[in-house]
């Protein structure tokens, strides 16, 4: 069903907003977009369901996305200070499921990335699971699934 307006437009500017802070690197201000519950998750396997049983490129929980980014910001790591500029483009919106209080919605991501005098391109599935409460949506799940999470991933410095 095509949802033009009301739960569904607050989530896809929830998730367009994401994008806009991660390609900003205001990823402080990024965690503040996340339920407690939530997780975040880059899983290998491109069927994967079970992201607790299986093996991923990142399964963080609120403690785990919190010391990624106090890792990402403390200016220590190496990959970050040399961190690639991003522009993220988020399209092809699916409704995936409705309940009372969450929309789960699929997209589709281009990432383009530029480093070291290098452009690259990164094509994700993406699904978020947005949560409605009294602080309005936030997101309780963001599963990346990378077009090429099955081979060899370099570093990126940087949140999908």
């Amino acid at each position: 069903m095509l949802r033009t307006g009301g739960r569904f437009a607050d989530a896809v500017e929830l998730i367009w907003r994401e994008a806009k802070l991660l390609d900003d690197k205001a990823y402080d201000e990024w965690d503040t977009l996340w339920t407690p519950d939530a997780h975040y998750v880059l899983p290998i396997d491109p069927d994967a369901a079970d992201f607790a049983g299986s093996l991923n490129l990142i399964y963080d929980d609120e403690r785990m996305r919190k010391l990624r980014i106090a890792r990402m910001t403390s200016g220590h790591a190496q990959s970050v200070l040399s961190a690639a500029r991003t522009a993220r483009t988020l399209s092809r919106f699916v409704v995936l499921s409705d309940t009372a209080d969450e929309l789960e919605i699929s997209s589709a991501q281009l990432l383009v990335g530029h480093k070291r005098e290098e452009t690259f391109l990164l094509g994700a599935d993406v699904t978020h699971r947005i949560r409605f409460g009294e602080t309005g949506p936030r997101i309780a799940l963001k599963v990346v699934r990378l077009l090429n999470s099955d081979e060899s991933i370099r570093a990126t410095g940087f949140l999908l």
